[in-house]
């Protein structure tokens, strides 16, 4: 594929995707690198919705495929929040810190033994001929009682990632692009590239 276009601001995620594709697309390009690119108003019930508005918004803009995710953290004791609420769980135009802080409080009678959480990762490819797809990608974990590691952004050094007895922001790039729920997305999003290159 020549061009993509990846409906995010987020430079962390950037970095994230532009690896997993690397090889499958020529230029991947970001809403920063557009003027007025539209900012989509996130009131889906579910990161399907959300990913898909944001996807058609930004091919119907930009006029090249575009792709768009929405992923969160799903946390059982609090019967599935943050979900699509993760971005700005503390309000909006929350930081990164204040919604670990917000998240920590929420935790905080929540016994070790029922801190499990996952992160989950919907992707939503659309073209402007009118293709639309969705892929998605879960990691399981559980939620920590302090922040761990340096790595990562969002909820990583919160959450000790099932299996390997660190956090998410513990883990290299290398290691976060092999099990994170980005990474499970985007292995069945190269997949269908791979299909239609």
């Amino acid at each position: 594929m020549k061009q993509l276009v990846v409906a995010t601001r987020n430079k962390g995620k950037m970095v994230e995707i532009t690896a997993l594709l690397a090889g499958l697309v020529d230029q991947v390009s970001s809403a920063a690198d557009f003027v007025d690119f539209p900012e989509t108003v996130e009131d889906g019930a579910t990161f399907e919705e959300n990913a898909l508005k944001k996807a058609r918004e930004a091919s119907a803009f930009s006029g090249f495929p575009a792709l768009a995710d929405d992923s969160g953290l799903v946390v059982d004791a609090l019967n599935g929040r943050p979900g699509v609420f993760s971005a700005r769980f503390a309000g909006e135009g929350a930081d990164d810190a204040a919604n670990n802080t917000r998240l920590l409080d929420e935790c905080r009678s929540v016994p070790d033994a029922d801190r499990q959480a996952a992160f989950v990762c919907v992707l939503a490819f659309v073209t402007p001929e009118g293709v639309e797809r969705l892929f998605s990608g879960r990691v399981a974990g559980r939620i920590l009682a302090a922040p761990r590691g340096e790595g990562g952004f969002g909820y990583d050094p919160l959450f000790l990632v099932d299996g390997f007895g660190r956090s998410m922001a513990e883990l290299t790039l290398t290691e976060k692009n092999s099990v994170s729920h980005r990474a499970r997305a985007f292995k069945a999003f190269r997949t269908y590239l791979e299909t239609i290159a």
